[in-house]
This record gives C-alpha cells, structure tokens and sequence, in this order.
C-alpha cells in the first residue's frame, strides 16, 4: 500500500499539477497533495504505529473510526434491548422519568420471554391500594444515638473528581428537594455535597478529608466533618463492585489543582487509592474502627460497604461482631456488575461476587447468625427501576443505592468516556467547557423527579403484588422461567388432554 499511496500520489500531484497550469483549476488540491505526500513519508519513516507505516495517511482513518467506534454502536447499531452495560430501553426509562414525562411504552414487551433467565412478579389478581407516600427505612442499632430515617432509595457512592462539580451540586440540590441522601464517594467531603442534601461520608483507604500527610487517618479531622448537621451515616468503604481488591483509581487528567487540595495529594497526577486500610487490617481492627468512628461521630450510624470475594472473611467479620457485641448500622452490598470512572479490564471483568449471589449470601449469612435484626443491608447494583428496588428488597436488602441511574438522570449518555476527562454532558469531566453544559438548577430538578417516579413504580409493582408493606416482600412474589423448564412441554399436555370441547 505504500508503494501505491506514493506512486498514485505523485501521479495525482502531476496531473493536478498540469490541469493548473493550463486551466485554472484545482488549486487547493495542488496545495493539499505536497502535505498529504510529506505526511506519508513521515508515517512511513516512524516506527511507532504499524498502520500508518503500511497505510500512510489513510491509516488515520482507522483511528477516527476507532474514536467514535461507541457513538456509532449506540447512535446506528445497538436495538432497543441492546446496549451494555444499560440498554437503550432502560436509560430511556431513567430519562422519562428524571424529565417527568409519560414513561410508558406501546404495543407491548419487546423483551423474550419465553426463556429460562425470565423474570417476573407474581401479581395478585386482588391487588392492594397503591401507596402515595413514599418509603422511607430506620437505620440505626442499639450503639447508635442519631439514627437516620432513610429513603427506600438513594444516590451511591460517586467522588467529586469522578464527577464535576455540577453533577455534585445538582445531585445534592435534588436529595434535598426529595429528602433522601447523597453518598459522597471515597474522594471526601466537599463544598459541593454541602448544598442542603442529606450526606453518606464514605471513608475509603484513602482517608481523603480525613488524612494524615503521610495519608493515614486523622482522627480529629473525622471528628470536625463527621458532625456536619447534613452528614447523616458514615460508610466505611472496603470494596467496590467494579475493581475489588484494586482500590481507588483518579486519572491524573481529572485531578485538578481544586481537587488535589480537597485531597491533600499532588495535583495533575494518577491518584491510587491503596486497596488496603492503614487504619485497619483484619475483622477486629474494622470492629474497632467501626467504635472508634461511632465515638468520633457522637453516635451516628456506621456501616461498611463491600463486594463479596472470600466468603470466609465476611463470615469472619460477622463472627467478630458477636465476639465483640459491636455491629454496624447497616452493610451495604456492591455487586462484580457495578459501575465505576476507571478500572482495569481484568478487574471489571473477572474479579468479585455478583450482585445477586452476594446479597443473598449476606443476608443468609447475618440470620444464620441471629444478628438480622441488628443490621441494615444496602443493596447497590445496576438499580435503575421500580423493578430492580423491588428484586433487591426481595433478595435481602433494606434499601437501594443507585450510581449510575442518578447520573442518567443527569443526562450521561452512555458515551464510555468517564476515564479520560472527555465527558460529552458534563457529568463524569473537569473540563470547565463540557461542565458548563449541565446546569444545575435543570439537572437537580431532574434528579428529584427521578428519585420520585422511580419510588411511585415500586410503589404501584408492590401493589400489584398484593403487599401493603415492603416488609412483606420475599422471594416468593418472583418467578423465574427456568422453573417450567422441568415440564415436557410448555403447553401443559396433560392438562389439555382433559379438555373436552362442548357444543
């Protein structure tokens, strides 16, 4: 290809070359050949990118192409049911609600059914009344003096560096006008969370806010945020479902001078997160870590967030908590499936229990133990819907968070560009020009209807079950396609035997 590029080039050169000279015509293209043939020879001379050494100039293509590769599977290709890790019909749920426009579709389900992975709700053909108030969950042991009256449903963790500083504030401005909370992330306490929004403070290896300079943790830096009127629980953060064992990832191209000063780290530099504590490094450390931050705090509610790996060390916490009669207000539960700015492939992809196998493993495991009832369990994993709420309660959890629910409801896309700074809607970037682009008085009122619709479906699905309460839901109201699968026939054979047709 290259020997054609210069030869079919040149030849171009001289025949545009000739049509000049004697017609007038084609000056820009007798300015452009010498520039395109000059940067052939230079992709032919570099020994970087085989492409454009074997395709000089056309191998650019290749790049642009590879460039806007997500944009043209979701805007030409992807269907309606397609799209991971949301597809089109689900963030198009999000949006019609956080818009608060009609939600509903036509002419029916464009999902297959017929299969062993369906689900579905066992409706009552009595249904109840549905309930116009929305759900709320106490959370609070015996050890806690401030307990917190949560929403059923609420915003996950999500740092300020991994989202602007817009998508901080709409965020809180919306759990303010909704009253649920908003979970700071591992990236600390900023301004930006303090906007009038109830507040989770999630404490990760990092102990940003709350560090040393050799960045352990600092006790009375805790003790001065922790009792911020607005800070309702704290989290300790153990894990997260995207990149467990890996620890916090800040790309360097969104670690701003701004947040580098929140952080107490070096500006303009990948922030690593160590996937360890300093603070703590078996059970009952973190049993001890949980007192001490419970006395720091005045009394309110402490949990820890985690993705199950080991099995045996979560059983080894629980048992700890009864050795020691100190538990926490409440565990929230992060699945392999859950989202994140930036992680490595093998992480994402390999690493950590899913969602649905972990909550179930947790909650068999906490009443097992006769500790239930002490405890809160959060559910946080690609919940999006009334649906999802409902699932999650029925395998387990008090109460749902939601990460990336709340950012489509900001506006996010879907455009995979979370790691690189390059956001298009302003929400996952530090770049002033795209932040721009999401205001904040539209988007928080966004996040507020989202909040609000997404409670009133699971509302109106927990009616149509029959149940009054979420406290009545379990696994029962669910049913699964596989459990037909046994049968010999879809149809029911034998009991269309028994049928007689009468005249």
């Amino acid at each position: 290809m290259r020997k054609k590029f210069f030869i079919y080039g040149i030849l171009l050169f001289i025949i545009t070359a000739f049509v000049y000279y004697y017609f007038k015509v084609g000056f820009l293209l007798l300015i452009a050949l010498p520039i395109l043939l000059v940067v052939g020879i230079y992709n032919t001379l570099q020994h970087k990118h085989a492409i454009l050494r074997n395709f000089p100039v056309l191998g650019y293509f290749r790049y642009l192409f590879e460039m806007i590769a997500p944009e043209i599977q979701q805007y030409f290709i992807e269907r309606s049911t397609d799209g991971k890790p949301f597809s089109r019909n689900q963030r198009s749920l999000v949006y019609q609600r956080a818009k608060n426009i009609d939600s509903n579709t036509p002419f029916g389900t464009q999902n297959n059914l017929n299969v062993a992975n369906y689900e579905g709700i066992k409706h009552s053909i009595f249904p109840a009344q549905v309930n116009e108030e929305l759900p709320r969950v106490l959370v609070g042991g015996a050890d806690c003096k401030q307990p917190y009256s949560a929403s059923l449903f609420n915003i996950s963790a999500m740092s300020f560096g991994s989202l602007s500083e817009n998508a901080v504030k709409s965020l809180n401005i919306g759990a303010h006008k909704g009253n649920f909370y908003q979970n700071t992330g591992e990236g600390g306490l900023t301004e930006f969370h303090l906007q009038g929004g109830d507040i989770t403070w999630q404490i990760g290896t990092g102990y940003f806010g709350c560090r040393t300079p050799e960045g352990n943790f600092d006790p009375e830096k805790f003790r001065e945020k922790a009792n911020f009127a607005q800070v309702k629980m704290i989290e300790i953060k153990l894990s997260q479902g995207a990149k467990p064992g890996h620890g916090g990832v800040l790309p360097a191209a969104k670690n701003t001078e701004q947040i580098a000063k929140i952080r107490g780290v070096e500006p303009h530099t990948l922030i690593l997160s160590p996937p360890w504590h300093t603070a703590f490094s078996n059970a009952k450390g973190l049993i001890h870590f949980i007192k001490q931050l419970r006395e720091l705090s005045n009394g309110k509610p402490i949990g820890f967030k985690l993705c199950i790996g080991n099995t045996a060390e979560f059983e080894d916490i629980c048992n700890e908590m009864i050795n020691e009669n100190c538990y926490p207000d409440f565990i929230t539960v992060d699945g392999a499936e859950g989202g994140t700015g930036a992680a490595p492939l093998e992480f994402s992809d390999g690493v950590g229990m899913p969602f649905e196998p972990a909550l179930i493993f947790v909650n068999k495991t906490l009443i097992d133990l006769n500790i239930r009832d002490k405890i809160r369990i959060i559910g946080s994993g690609k919940i999006i819907s009334g649906y999802s709420i409902l699932h999650a309660i029925a395998l387990g959890a008090d109460m749902c968070n939601s990460a990336r629910g709340f950012m489509f409801s900001l506006g996010c896309i879907q455009a995979l560009r979370c790691h690189n700074n390059q956001c298009p809607t302003g929400v996952a970037t530090q770049d002033k020009m795209l932040m721009k682009g999401l205001v904040i008085t539209d988007k928080s009122e966004r996040v507020y209807h989202f909040h609000k619709n997404t409670l009133h479906a699971a509302n109106e699905l927990l009616a149509a079950a029959g149940k009054k309460s979420f406290a009545d839901v379990d696994i029962s109201i669910f049913m699964r396609g596989d459990e037909f699968a046994q049968l010999s026939d879809l149809y029911f054979p034998d009991n269309l035997s028994k049928v007689t047709k009468t005249h």
